[in-house]
């Protein structure tokens, strides 16, 4: 069966992903999935900046940095730690955080 016969049959979204991406675990999988959370999270902040009518550079005036920080963070082209996530969203959007562990 070829990768478009496997693809066209898929049942779900699961099932897409590991023909795409391989099965949960496997490097290729994993690396995916962290690219995927970074989108959210880069979204997210977008949304929410959007939603509390700032700019780039008032959220970063408000938080200490800089707007190219905040435009990276917003684009997915740079790690955020966890301090920062947290200083941008309850700080600087008046959000709560809250992290789910599997």
């Amino acid at each position: 069966m070829t990768k478009k016969d496997k693809i066209l049959n898929a049942k779900n979204f699961d099932e897409l992903l590991e023909i795409e991406y391989g099965k949960v675990g496997t490097s290729k999988r994993n690396e995916f999935e962290e690219q995927a959370q970074y989108f959210l999270i880069s979204e997210m902040l977008k949304q929410g900046r959007k939603e509390a009518n700032l700019t780039q550079e008032q959220l970063a005036d408000k938080i200490g940095t800089k707007k190219s920080y905040i435009s990276r963070l917003e684009n997915g082209k740079c790690d955020i730690q966890l301090s920062t996530l947290y200083k941008i969203f309850e700080s600087g959007l008046g959000k709560k955080v809250h992290l789910l562990l599997k």
